[in-house]
């Protein structure tokens, strides 16, 4: 089926998927990103505060972008400067999607830090709140993109030193979703405090989210993170991730034990789309036909398909298309923002996303009589 822009009867309600403590439903109700009456506690003065990393992307685009050593030179077809870190790509295209965005991240003071600051905040992304180090530079990544596949090199710099005491609590009972993207790269510094933080913002009226990304160092294992799950409403690994995150051998096992740990699950699968848990639940939404430039930021890109989704008031299945939708919207142009849609391009490309239910057969029970008995 294609998802309607609004919830179809037979699949719940918006509150199903971000109910409020009290039960109050974390959307909208259908009224549109951003939606809603200034001021108070979740009540919309900020639709999202995203919280994570900020660095510039030096994107290396081509056919054969894979580094010959031995001082050897290759001619690749384009190199670029562009605006990185998942979070902040997930912030950029929130506001492009029309949601009112802040970002809390931490830069430093030189040349690549006043690049990502003003890159933000031509984008409509309120920066006010990312903290400037004197004492570190600014993360950089250097993106190897050969279209669908890439390599990735990061020095984190002032990313990682990103503390949950740099989240300016105003900004987390104002904000109606607080998102979270990239905790390994920054779990030595923003883990010890992550929990408590989104506790408030949970406490404050906020739904929330969970992007880990991947863990460089490869231990996946981390209790701050398993307390932070505690006050997570949503969780968005890709499937590689989920399979680490739950220490599982397959997709499956990984399903059911993230949702026991308690939040929504939705997992990206790359150009198969994405798999959404509602309840007993699943839906996989196949995403539309484009022509791929470069995969570089489609996953964060989705991620704020998804929010807004929700906060538009819709289910979770519809949400996960449109994410789909931004996401692939994402892949037509090099780098994680250029491709990024409005909400009117990623609504239309949504109509060519398929949602159908994989929920698993339950088991039978064992034929034959009782076991133990001849």
């Amino acid at each position: 089926m294609s998802p309607p822009e609004r919830p179809p009867a037979d699949t719940g309600s918006a509150g199903d998927w971000f109910a409020r403590p009290g039960g109050a439903a974390a959307g909208p109700g259908g009224a549109g990103p951003g939606a809603g009456a200034p001021g108070g506690p979740g009540g919309g003065a900020l639709d999202l505060l995203v919280i994570g990393d900020c660095n510039p992307d030096v994107m290396v685009v081509g056919r054969d972008v894979t580094p010959a050593f031995g001082q050897h030179e290759k001619l690749v077809d384009g190199i670029s400067l562009e605006v990185g870190g998942s979070a902040s790509i997930t912030a950029v295209a929130a506001a492009r999607l029309g949601l009112r965005v802040a970002l809390a991240a931490a830069v430093g003071d030189d040349p690549a830090g006043r690049f990502m600051l003003g890159q933000l905040a031509a984008e409509g992304v309120d920066a006010s709140s990312v903290a400037v180090r004197r004492d570190a530079p600014t993360g950089m990544t250097v993106a190897l993109s050969a279209g669908g596949d890439r390599a990735i090199l990061t020095a984190t710099g002032a990313m990682a030193t990103l503390t949950a005491r740099d989240v300016p609590s105003a900004l987390l009972v104002r904000a109606r979703h607080v998102h979270v993207s990239s905790y390994f790269l920054m779990a030595g510094s923003l883990g010890p405090g992550l929990a408590a933080l989104l506790d408030v913002a949970r406490a404050g009226g906020a739904s929330t989210s969970l992007d880990t990304n991947w863990d460089p160092a490869q231990r996946w294992a981390d209790p701050r993170l398993t307390e932070a799950l505690k006050h997570v409403s949503l969780l968005l690994p890709n499937e590689a991730e989920a399979m680490r995150l739950a220490a599982a051998l397959d997709l499956d096992q990984a399903v059911a034990t993230l949702t026991a740990a308690g939040p929504v699950l939705v997992v990206k699968l790359g150009k198969r789309g994405a798999l959404c848990v509602d309840g007993p639940r699943r839906y996989l939404a196949e995403p539309p036909r484009v022509t791929v430039a470069d995969a570089t930021g489609a996953g964060d890109c989705f991620n704020a398909g998804v929010i807004a989704g929700l906060l538009d008031g819709l289910v979770l299945p519809a949400a996960v298309a449109l994410g789909c939708a931004v996401g692939a919207a994402s892949t037509r142009a090099p780098g994680g923002t250029a491709g990024c849609p409005d909400l009117p391009t990623a609504r239309e490309l949504a109509r060519g996303v398929t949602v159908r239910e994989v929920t698993p057969a339950p088991k039978s029970p064992p034929r034959g009589g009782r076991a133990g008995t001849q």
